[in-house]
């Protein structure tokens, strides 16, 4: 079951906040048009499924190897210094996500000691700014776990996980 969590947690969390970003979105898009009204609240939802949306995205594209990078460089290297500029690569990262990490969890905990809510919903904002550090844990783990990944192919001498490319 873990490993099945692994592999589909951040699939699953995206379908569920784009279904909501889309039905809410088409919802008050009708009501706008056919009755004249619109609500705050949808557009808080919408707005806040986008935010969880773009953060969980970036985990699984960071799981993939799916992210934005120029590998122009890594087709002229051999096998061993590809490896080490992924794991490079991840390092850094990491370190990144790290202080990201630290500095959006700081927002959350100064959310939650004045208590602040949303303008439509009247929602802890607590729940809607943990979006970012809620990401960036997940890139830190699936950071770690390509790290470990790419050890264990230097060691074997396997060929790195280069993940999708967009334009082959």
């Amino acid at each position: 079951m873990l490993k099945a969590l692994d592999r589909n947690a951040e699939r699953w969390a995206l379908l569920v906040f784009y279904t909501l970003l889309v039905v809410t979105m088409f919802i008050e898009v009708l009501r706008r048009e056919l009755l004249s009204y619109s609500s705050i609240w949808g557009e808080e939802i919408v707005r806040y499924a986008f935010i969880y949306l773009a953060w969980i995205g970036a985990a699984a594209a960071v799981r993939e190897r799916a992210h934005i990078r120029i590998d122009v460089i890594l087709e002229y290297v051999g096998r061993r210094v590809k490896a080490a500029l992924y794991i490079l690569g991840d390092l850094v990262m990491f370190a990144v996500a790290c202080v990201a990490f630290y500095w959006s969890l700081e927002t959350v905990l100064v959310s939650a000691k004045f208590g602040s809510v949303t303008h439509g919903l009247r929602i802890s904002q607590v729940w809607f700014l943990s979006a970012v550090p809620i990401g960036f844990g997940l890139v830190m783990l699936r950071l770690v776990q390509s790290f470990l990944r790419d050890l264990h192919d230097l060691r074997h001498g396997n060929p790195v996980y280069e993940g999708g490319k967009m334009f082959d």
